[in-house]
This record gives structure tokens, C-alpha cells and sequence, in this order.
């Protein structure tokens, strides 16, 4: 690029678009009008300039986030929520959990219920690692099976239908969701009262 010049070359204009530069960065370099430049871009038929940030898939800014750490995992260097520090990544107006693009990036479909890793690393986002929730109940209830478990009953103490409400820890122990939200909903009632 040639140095900046009150009154810039209609070739050093063309060569800036021809390289892929918007109209305001000519303009701010070659010290030129912009409307001058628009004119030129017009009469060559060039595309409107799209940052790069704009063109990127899904899976390609989720990419641009991640950094690997020992063991295989992937770290989350993007955005997270201020209030628990979970991983968060916006991407053309909306809102994605990195672990939900990672489930997709490694199964080719969406995640049937929260996507998180099952490896023992708090946020890790490898696609190996991440399973949606019907996979983490399958392979939780194989690891209960192969620990020398037993099946689980098909109602809980309370009657709630374990085929719906059914859950295993990552060691492979059986727990029931809907009491588990039952209890959590009392403690929250008891620590209002005290409060």
C-alpha cells in the first residue's frame, strides 16, 4: 500500500478493495472520500464488505474460544455468565452453550437437554467429553450395571415414575429428580423463613 495522500490514485482505491479492505478503512488510510470509494467498489462490482467475525460459522467462532488443556479437555477462553462463571457464546443474535455446540460439532445433532462433560473438569468443552442428558443417563446407568448395581425400582419412595423422573450421579448411583426438586424448593422455603 502506498503512503497516505491527500488525493489517492484510483488504482491504490482499487487495489485496497481488491484486497478485501471496507470502504471507511480506505478512506481512513488513503485519506480519500468515501463516497469516492463506494462509487469505485459500485463500478466494479465488488461486494459490500463483511468483516471476517460475520462470515464465521458456528462452529468456527465456537473454535476461536477454546484452548486445549492436559487430559484431552478444552478450556472455554470466550464469554461466560457473570453470576456462576458458566460459558456463554453469542453468535448472530443469539445465545449458545459451548458445550451444546460442542455436543453438535461431535454427534452432527442438537443435544436432547443441558449438554455439559461428564470428565470430572468443571466447564471442559471437548467434544469428546460432552454428552447431552440421554447419553449421560446411559452411560451413568452402564457404570451402575458394571459397579455391580442393581436395577433401578420403576417408582421412588415417593411414587414418582423413575422412567421419567430417574437420574444417576456420575458414580452410578440412582436418584429421583422430582424429589431432588422437592427438596431443593423446601430448603429454599426454610432459608427465606430464617432470613
Amino acid at each position: 500500500m502506498s503512503p497516505a495522500r491527500p488525493n489517492a490514485t484510483r488504482a491504490d482505491i482499487i487495489a485496497m478493495l481488491r484486497d478485501g479492505h471496507s470502504n471507511s478503512r480506505i478512506m481512513r488510510d488513503l485519506r480519500c472520500d468515501k463516497q469516492r470509494v463506494r462509487r469505485i467498489r459500485a463500478e466494479l462490482n465488488l461486494p459490500a464488505y463483511v468483516p471476517a467475525e460475520q462470515t464465521r460459522t458456528l462452529e468456527e467462532k465456537w473454535a476461536t474460544h477454546t484452548r486445549p488443556v492436559d487430559g484431552g479437555h478444552l478450556e472455554w477462553r470466550g464469554e461466560r455468565n457473570s453470576t456462576v462463571g458458566t460459558p456463554v457464546m453469542r453468535y448472530k443474535e443469539e445465545s449458545y452453550s459451548p458445550a451444546a455446540v460442542a455436543f453438535l460439532i461431535k454427534h452432527g445433532r442438537e443435544a436432547e437437554g443441558y449438554a455439559i462433560a461428564d470428565c470430572g473438569l468443571k466447564h471442559c468443552i471437548a467434544p469428546d467429553h460432552v454428552e447431552d442428558e440421554a447419553g449421560r443417563r446411559r452411560n451413568r446407568e452402564q457404570l451402575r450395571y458394571l459397579m455391580g448395581g442393581r436395577e433401578r425400582k420403576p417408582y421412588c419412595n415417593h411414587g414418582h415414575d423413575q422412567a421419567e423422573h430417574g437420574r444417576y450421579e456420575s458414580d452410578g448411583t440412582a436418584y429421583c429428580e422430582a424429589c431432588k426438586v422437592v427438596r431443593k424448593q423446601a430448603d429454599r422455603a426454610t432459608a427465606k423463613a430464617c432470613a
